[in-house]
């Protein structure tokens, strides 16, 4: 694998999604996921913050119901200039985003790119923060939202080609490996084979990546809470509000994460997670698992 000559994204520090319906995406992520709607909601953007970031999960009307951009956080203007420069040498067309783009992403600079699976990435650096006099807020969550230096969560992207797709997250955006699973989903059914990827801050992953059939780009996203009675309140609040689940309550041996999955408005997945694994290079191992779950995580039946 070649080594990538540049300093990584620190965090995954923001997503962009496109939905048909707005209102039943502010309704579902203020009064079920439990985040913070931007007073400044149109009804062509949804901006939602999940910490101090001005904007962590924007969501853009459209017809697509899809993850249409994955933004990735540099530290410095110098180490973005290190990764643009890097991918333009392994002959990936990187555009800058202009002062409407970054205006709209809340960011001070960015550069963008199109992957293997026609996913969009954005670099950038200089996130906007919120005023201290509006703090986070959540109706829901008795808790908070794990992110931070850590980013926004993570995605699983749906890849064309798991060659392709691995050495764009690996030796061109400079993602880490933590490891792999490898298995069947549930007993009988189909196998999984998922690559998982990590930041320098360590997140366990950041993105995974496995070669599944899908309409969409992704197969879910992840929003990690701080208390583990916060995974259940929204698993609650859930059933009581019929939001589909789309896999029940469980544990994942990778990433030591206990979560469930809900169905979004836009019908991919959303994981609720508590307890994820943060990573220190220097004394992880890169394993391959041959389960999904420990326990739990079964699969619902529409």
């Amino acid at each position: 694998m070649t080594t990538p000559t540049h300093a990584g994204p620190s965090s995954l520090g923001y997503l962009v999604f496109e939905a048909k319906d707005l209102v039943r995406w502010q309704q579902f992520a203020v009064d079920i996921l439990g985040v913070h709607a931007q007073p400044e909601t149109t009804e062509r953007v949804l901006g939602l913050r999940i910490d101090h970031h001005a904007q962590r999960l924007r969501i853009e009307r459209g017809e697509r119901d899809d993850l249409i951009a994955a933004g990735w956080e540099l530290d410095t203007e110098d180490e973005l200039a290190a990764l643009v420069a890097h991918m333009r040498r392994a002959g990936i067309a990187v555009e800058p985003g202009n002062d409407e783009l970054a205006l709209g992403r809340r960011v001070k600079q960015l550069f963008h790119c199109t992957d293997p699976n026609d996913l969009r990435h954005e670099f950038y650096f200089g996130p906007a923060t919120a005023p201290m006099s509006e703090p986070f807020h959540s109706r829901v969550l008795k808790s908070h939202f794990v992110a931070g230096r850590l980013g926004v969560g993570h995605f699983v992207a749906a890849a064309k080609s798991k060659t392709a797709t691995h050495r764009f997250y690996s030796e061109v955006l400079g993602l880490r490996v933590s490891d792999y699973i490898k298995g069947e989903v549930a007993p009988g059914g189909p196998v999984l084979d998922a690559t998982f990827y990590h930041t320098a801050t360590g997140r366990h992953h950041s993105a995974a990546m496995a070669e599944i059939p899908s309409p969409k780009k992704i197969h879910h996203f992840m929003l990690e809470v701080g208390d583990m009675n916060d995974v259940g309140l929204a698993y609650h609040r859930c059933l009581k509000a019929d939001v589909p689940v789309m896999m029940g309550l469980g544990h994942h041996p990778n990433d030591d994460m206990f979560s469930f999955y809900a169905v979004t408005p836009s019908g991919f997945g959303v994981e609720i997670g508590w307890g994820g694994a943060v990573i220190d290079d220097a004394r992880w191992t890169v394993r391959t698992y041959s389960r999904l779950s420990d326990w739990g995580h079964e699969m619902a039946h529409h």
